[in-house]
């Protein structure tokens, strides 16, 4: 995607995001498609991933047993590894990039199709994560 010519500010509203979605949607508009498209997506995405390690070697993945003996939640939170050594090289992340873009795309598209608001739900999940910290355990 060529956005060399685009200038769109970091802080694009969601609000904002969910009506270009809104417009420009119209061959997937059922909630079926999008719902199978945004399965579609996170597929591709794992595939994206996969392939960061598999085929370009950018990235690997050194998978170890988590260590949740520890002291306090602090010291857990701390010992956490991601299991991922190196970083994305520019062609992953641009791959990566798209598909999620797809992927936030169609979750829009959800919102719209049940009259749902993308804003008020990362609102809400944000205020969630916020006042439980580390309780939340996702």
């Amino acid at each position: 995607m060529d956005t060399s010519n685009v200038y769109v500010q970091k802080d694009l509203s969601c609000d904002t995001f969910q009506n270009q979605v809104d417009e420009a949607l119209i061959r997937h508009k059922s909630i079926l498609d999008v719902m199978t498209k945004l399965d579609e997506y996170n597929s591709r995405i794992n595939r994206a991933v996969a392939k960061s390690v598999t085929s370009c070697g950018c990235i690997k993945i050194n998978a170890t047993k988590q260590d949740f003996n520890k002291d306090s939640l602090e010291e857990i939170k701390n010992s956490m590894k991601d299991h991922i050594d190196g970083n994305l090289c520019t062609v992953c992340q641009e791959i990566l990039q798209e598909e999620m873009g797809a992927y936030l795309f169609y979750l829009a598209a959800l919102c719209n199709a049940l009259n749902m608001s993308l804003s008020d739900t990362i609102i809400k999940e944000y205020s969630n994560i916020k006042a439980l910290g580390v309780f939340s355990l996702k």
